[in-house]
């Protein structure tokens, strides 16, 4: 169904055009833009270009228009969303690093595509990934310093549902005010937050205090900041796509999946890929639209490298063993997937409540949902966590498996201890009884490298998807030390009379062989796909530094597949940024165009 604020906006005189099918209008219609996917890339180009009157945008995605739906709204009740008619329900191939288990690989699939799934942490990534993905594209114009423009265009910073005095929790001088995406510290303080202070402080050496992640250097012991707004879920469709939905300049085609790109024509040799194949079944009925001017490809890591393969653009080995006739062989297309790894780490504690006891008591839950219906407020407008640590993995640990540090430098995290008032895990069920600490310990800077590949050549089937979780030494060996830094944080005073003890498996796991097994058991990931279209000069870089597809004309990718190293943060945030800068590098280029081309 169509969300209220959907409907709300089309009352207006005018609007964008929603459709549900592929009408004769739609059809018949000549757009300057194509664009592929509504998550964080698609949406901000969806706005920014229509800001241009001129520029008439279509904006394709494959899943529905129900992003309001309470369980997309509620804060709270994103874990409902795995497995959901708002995921694309991917599963992994067998991941040799985790046991060869396969895992659940959460995706998407509606208006803001997993922007509506995600747990809505929101980082800006930081100075050294920024400059690193600026030195590997060959253009400064990605160097932190010169995307602050872009940064604060994100921005939005806004006060906490309960209203709280936020002094000591974040830098206001480095935050916005009016930017597109409204961002808030936790609006519900919890009775684990002044001990997580007080560890930090007792532990200041190890655990120093960051007063805001976001300035660039993230390591440290920071307050979150999420996409959370008066206890309510922000996505890129609430954000950038509210606002374009006030321009008649904009149509938006839902419930419909792109099958393939195919060429218009050649350019100096170089296949113009301005036509989009889009149907809404397997077996159904397949139409064609020309982009006048530029096709955005912004339909994530996953799918947008699936989506090139199909059109002949990959590895052409990989394409001719599915009777694919290679267009473009781009053998790095798809081959460059990384991702974080998370693994939840619980302790038993002394409470008279943790948010374990909205989880397993159902009366409880409808409380608190009845409150957030009201205003916003409760235990479901939290985000998954009030409070984390950045940290940095002892040098001594590369230097013995005569490795070097995979960060992108000294402002970057090897991991992250996300601290959770509840049992958080992927792998095990919430126990009947008792209340819980967690420490999830995220992999954030990997050096295992996966894929994406063809499971078939029809675009109905899902690509094999595998991130190979684990799949280095290097890697095992920081989650061992992220989970010795958790253990040396609960160590801290401060949880003396609150922690009773390691729970499970956990508790089991002390010597780095049981370490080793118990991490292998327990981690999944933390659905950051990335880096499966990456920016890069020569061979290991599909895309020029303008996002433009190496070997073609008329398309440029716009998404996380960009990013040619995965940022050390959670990874809405950096889409966003990469997206506002290329919707400028888009505009600026159409703007030098002659009229008509």
């Amino acid at each position: 169904m169509l969300s209220l604020l959907l409907l709300a906006v089309c009352a207006s005189q005018a609007h964008a055009a929603l459709f549900e099918s592929p009408t004769s209008e739609l059809l018949n219609t000549t757009y300057d833009i194509i664009i592929i996917g509504a998550g964080a890339g698609g949406a901000v180009m969806a706005n920014r270009l229509t800001e241009d009157a001129g520029t008439r945008v279509l904006l394709i995605e494959a899943g529905g228009s129900d992003f309001m739906n309470l369980n997309i709204s509620v804060p709270g009740l994103s874990s409902t969303l795995t497995h959901s008619k708002f995921d694309w329900n991917i599963t992994t191939t067998p991941q040799i690093g985790l046991n060869n288990r396969t895992v659940a690989y959460p995706r998407g699939f509606v208006l803001g595509g997993s922007t509506a799934t995600n747990q809505m942490i929101f980082c800006r990534g930081t100075k050294d990934d920024w400059n690193r993905f600026a030195n590997v594209s060959g253009d400064d114009g990605w160097s932190w310093e010169k995307l602050i423009p872009f940064i604060v265009k994100v921005d939005n910073m806004t006060a906490p549902t309960d209203g709280h005095n936020t002094t000591g929790q974040f830098n206001p001088a480095i935050h916005n005010n009016s930017g597109v995406v409204d961002i808030s510290v936790p609006g519900v303080s919890l009775a684990i937050d002044q001990r997580g202070l007080n560890a930090s402080q007792e532990l200041s050496s190890e655990f120093p205090f960051n007063l805001d992640y976001n300035s660039g250097n993230t390591v440290g012991f920071s307050w979150t900041q999420s996409t959370i707004h008066n206890g309510h879920r922000v996505t890129s469709a609430t954000s950038y796509l509210a606002q374009a939905f006030n321009r008649s300049n904009l149509d938006i085609l839902v419930n419909t999946r792109v099958t393939k790109l195919v060429p218009v024509g050649k350019v100096s040799g170089k296949p113009d890929l301005r036509g989009v194949q889009f149907a809404q079944f397997a077996n159904g009925t397949v139409h064609t639209l020309h982009a006048a001017k530029e096709v955005i490809l912004s339909a994530g890591s996953v799918k947008s490298p699936h989506i090139l393969m199909l059109s002949g653009i990959g590895d052409s080995k990989h394409l001719k063993s599915f009777n694919i006739t290679p267009l473009v062989d781009l053998p790095v297309i798809g081959k460059n997937l990384q991702d974080h790894v998370f693994l939840g780490n619980p302790w038993l504690v002394n409470a008279n409540f943790t948010l374990d006891d909205v989880h397993r008591n159902a009366t409880l839950s409808a409380e608190q949902l009845e409150l957030w219906k009201v205003n916003g407020s409760g235990f479901l407008g939290l985000p998954p966590t009030n409070q984390f640590n950045w940290l940095r993995t002892n040098s001594s640990v590369f230097s013995s498996l005569n490795t070097t540090d995979p960060s992108a430098g000294p402002t970057s995290a090897n991991f992250e201890l996300i601290i959770s008032d509840n049992f958080a895990s992927k792998r095990v069920a919430l126990p009947a009884t008792g209340r819980f600490l967690s420490i999830v310990s995220n992999l954030i800077s990997p050096t295992s490298r996966g894929n994406i590949s063809l499971a078939s050549a029809d675009p109905f089937d899902l690509p094999l998807v595998n991130p190979n979780l684990l799949g280095t030494d290097v890697d095992l060996a920081i989650m061992r030390s992220a989970v010795r830094a958790a253990r040396s944080f609960i160590a801290a005073p401060a949880w003396a009379d609150y922690v009773v003890s390691e729970f499970g498996a956990f508790g089991e796991a002390q010597t780095d062989e049981e370490l080793n097994a118990y991490i292998r058991d327990q981690s999944d990931t933390v659905d950051h796909p990335i880096g499966t279209i990456p920016l890069g000069l020569g061979s290991k870089g599909a895309l020029e530094s303008d996002l433009t597809l190496k070997g073609t004309v008329g398309l440029r990718v716009v998404d996380a597949s960009a990013f040619p190293f995965i940022p050390s943060g959670h990874t809405q945030g950096p889409t966003y940024i990469l997206a506002e800068r290329a919707a400028a590098l888009v505009r600026a280029s159409l703007s030098q165009r002659p009229h008509g081309v």
